[in-house]
């Protein structure tokens, strides 16, 4: 790992206006000792690829409550991958069925949180597998 601090994007795709728990994560993570660029709400998959982009972040995570999961998540990794972001950690948290994880984790998400998740564990999880790609 380098000796900066992990960057981490929060965003909330879509029409979702409830942004109480991603705000809650960006917190934690940051004094967790990460570096956090928090989105705001109402995000497009556009503008959530060209902030990861932008920001050269480590890790992009997600926050639904809407259920507009399945159609947004894929449109975003689709505009990460097309502008070449396609070497970070994608986490996501909210309202998300037990069912649809599967396909999430098939469209590269390596974690998925739901409501409960203890912050301290959601920054080891970043940590380790932060980690992991360094080769640590």
């Amino acid at each position: 790992m380098t000796d900066r601090p992990i960057r981490v994007l929060i965003a909330k795709p879509g029409l979702d206006g409830h942004d109480r728990g991603a705000k809650v994560v960006a917190r934690a993570l940051r004094d967790a000792g990460m570096e956090v660029i928090y989105t705001g709400i109402r995000q497009t998959p556009e503008m959530i690829a060209e902030a990861a982009l932008q920001e050269d972040v480590d890790v992009v995570g997600l926050s639904i409550l809407s259920g507009a999961h399945m159609d947004l998540f894929p449109r975003i990794v689709a505009q990460l991958k097309q502008k070449n972001v396609d070497d970070v950690l994608l986490v996501c948290g909210g309202i998300i069925p037990e069912d649809d994880l599967p396909t999430l984790k098939q469209m590269g998400f390596a974690g998925v949180f739901g409501p409960g998740t203890s912050t301290q564990d959601l920054a080891q999880f970043i940590r380790d597998q932060i980690g992991a790609r360094a080769g640590a």
